[in-house]
């Protein structure tokens, strides 16, 4: 089959590097498709103009990395949840501390503000859901219902609902003005990642980590279409303005969909990665992804994208597309949502006039001000960006004007970012390293921590190993034939190491199979254990891990001085299969061990509970072992931290 012909419409804008240490969060105004605000491990809020190399603000004041960030609709304030469970927002007008909000237990993973009232909400790895009131700085109500992380949370657009997605597999539904659940939504067989609701009908949209989408009806609450195959994990989607579609950012790709019936509209080719957030301005989709301290930002022109009408043809796979379906134009139309008017009875934006409105003086908001700091870095686009918005004759900002595109390129090179000319503005140049790195500033705060010693279980490179030591020396040129000869002697350096290496590891997971294919899931386990190699006990816990049914209180006894040592090695997939098992360990068992403990001895023999008993006595010294590490650990920044956090809550009950 013919490969299709991909028309270019997207082209990568600039790339800058957003903090001195790994960007852990970002989001897009989705106003104007021209700001952007950064969260990162350096516990700072960086502020950006898209296609500007320099940042306009810094942020600062949270003592942890920041883990998520979101813009209000007009782009005045700007919120930022921390790994610790505090929340911070700021008014960028003003630039400076509007409030500091504590209550959750875990790190922030979502946020969102109310569209009309002054009110956020935001979603925990604790599961619970916070809604907050800025101007009275304290939580108006607490959401229960999520087992897991809340990955996402939306307001609908009338401000009258509240749609959450967490780690759980689920959607739920809140009610604002009732303060309970309206409905759950399953169906998705992973983690969901993103809700997002229709701009006017009774439609909610989610996308998944099992690489579906699904559409929900409001009003019947139930699933309206499903789209399958997508080529990874859904983290981004968005609807179009007009609602006629939804826009899916995938792996390197840009996908249109339809959803009565489900059907995709069209695939565009953009080499961004894995995007973070998408926004649409000026007929452009603006995407961002990130990767360690790097931020991408991507255009692609909607005027050359098929919004509606047939299926278009997928490049990503080499399959036959699918059977062009007609849209259905018997499909019911689901009720518009009401926008509040002026005089209704839903909360209302607050008018903040006064420096005494927009804060209630007390000895805490004076103190958040002393630690939290608004460091303007470019005062000419600060100014630009954030006029002042107080003073009664305004004049209108400027309409911001659409990112040029590049010149076509030829249509062989359509998977490729298109490159400029030398003929184009150098403005649209990705700028050099040197001039994109963010400016020092001259502040108390302490200087990054060095990068840890952890060997991540995603990279790029080997670990150990220099390229370098792979290509031949520089020869002069009367000795050009010995460079093939020499090049591939450095290839095979460390070949038959590593071969042995592979073959002695196969042949333990051999051993270890042939156990468990007896049923008896311990003697495997013990089988692993003696063979004294931790990547052949890490192997077979990956696997126990996926049925917790699986886990039993003697299999505990031989698995937690085995998890006591991945947590202290040095590469990352140890850590995290020690982490995954200690928390299985501990939501199952540590209830059962600290209750046996605390029985009062029983009249008579009873040899089972002895057993038990024992067992449990075994189970809880080496859990009060590991609590002294896992406690060491709970102040690293990034992933691990986290999870060192989350377990440390979990085995405070051993105190």
């Amino acid at each position: 089959m013919a490969t299709p012909v991909v028309t270019k419409t997207a082209w990568k804008l600039q790339e800058i590097v957003a903090h001195a240490s790994n960007v852990s969060s970002l989001v897009l105004g989705k106003a104007s498709g021209r700001l952007l605000a950064t969260g990162g491990d350096d516990c700072r809020v960086n502020l950006w103009s898209i296609n500007k190399p320099n940042c306009i603000m810094s942020l600062t004041g949270h003592t942890s990395p920041v883990e998520s960030v979101r813009l209000n609709t007009p782009e005045e304030l700007i919120v930022a949840g921390s790994q610790s469970g505090s929340i911070r927002v700021w008014d960028l007008e003003a630039a400076k501390i509007l409030r500091t909000l504590m209550g959750h237990k875990a790190n922030i993973c979502s946020l969102d503000f109310h569209p009309y009232g002054e009110f956020v909400a935001s979603g925990s790895q604790d599961t619970n859901i916070k809604l907050w009131d800025i101007r009275r700085k304290g939580c108006v109500f607490r959401y229960r219902g999520h087992s897991q992380a809340v990955r996402c949370l939306r307001f609908s657009p009338d401000g009258k609902w509240l749609a959450s997605a967490a780690d759980d597999h689920t959607v739920k539904l809140w009610d604002l003005t009732a303060g309970k659940m309206m409905s759950e939504f399953p169906g998705h067989t992973g983690p969901v990642n993103v809700v997002e609701f229709h701009p006017n009908e009774y439609l909610l949209a989610s996308g998944s980590s099992d690489r579906t989408i699904r559409f929900w009806d409001l009003e019947k609450f139930q699933v309206v279409s499903c789209i399958e195959g997508e080529p990874g994990p859904v983290r981004s989607v968005l609807f179009n303005p007009d609602g006629c579609c939804l826009y899916s950012g995938c792996q390197d790709s840009l996908r249109v969909y339809g959803w009565e019936p489900e059907r995709c509209f069209d695939v565009v080719l953009v080499n961004w990665g894995k995007v973070a957030d998408l926004a649409i301005c000026n007929d452009q989709l603006i995407g961002v992804a990130f990767s360690q301290s790097s931020v991408s930002s991507y255009v692609v022109d909607l005027t050359r994208v098929t919004r509606t009408g047939t299926v278009a043809p997928d490049p990503m796979q080499d399959s036959q597309p699918p059977a062009q379906q007609p849209p259905n134009p018997s499909a019911p139309l689901r009720r518009i949502y009401e926008r509040p008017s002026a005089t209704g009875s839903e909360p209302q934006r607050v008018k903040q006039n006064s420096e005494s409105e927009r804060r209630s003086p007390s000895s805490e908001d004076d103190r958040d001000e002393r630690e939290s700091r608004a460091e303007i870095q470019n005062a000419e686009d600060y100014n630009e960006i954030f006029q002042p918005k107080n003073s009664i004759s305004r004049t209108p900002p400027r309409r911001s004007e659409p990112f040029p595109a590049p010149p076509e390129d030829d249509m062989a090179t359509a998977k490729e970012v298109a490159k400029p000319s030398p003929a184009m503005d150098v403005q649209f140049l990705v700028p050099k390293p040197e001039v994109l790195s963010r400016p020092p500033v001259v502040t108390s705060t302490p200087a990054p921590k060095a990068e840890s010693a952890i060997i991540p279980a995603t990279r790029n490179e080997p670990i150990g190993l220099k390229a370098s030591d792979f290509l031949p020396a520089v020869k002069i040129p009367q000795q050009a034939e010995l460079v093939d000869e020499d090049a591939m002697s450095q290839i095979r350096k460390g070949h038959d190491t590593m071969c042995v290496v592979l073959t002695s590891r196969h042949k333990n997971l051999d051993t270890v199979r042939a156990v468990w294919t007896t049923g008896d899931i311990k003697t495997s386990v013990d089988s692993a254990v003696a063979i004294n190699d931790l990547s052949v006990v890490v192997d077979l816990l990956n696997i126990v891990n996926q049925k917790a049914s699986l886990w039993k209180l003697d299999l505990c006894t031989t698995v937690l001085p085995q998890i006591e040592k991945l947590l202290q090695s040095k590469y990352e997939s140890y850590v995290q299969t020690g982490c995954t098992s200690l928390k299985l360990i501990l939501q199952r068992f540590l209830p059962l061990i600290t209750d046996m403990l605390a029985a009062p001895p029983t009249v008579g023999v009873d040899i089972s509970r002895e057993e038990r008993l024992h067992k449990c006595r075994v189970c809880y010294k080496q859990l009060r072992s590991i609590s002294g590490l896992v406690k060491s650990k709970s102040g690293l920044s990034g992933r691990h931290g986290s999870a060192f956090r989350e377990l440390h809550l979990l085995m405070a009950t051993l105190d």
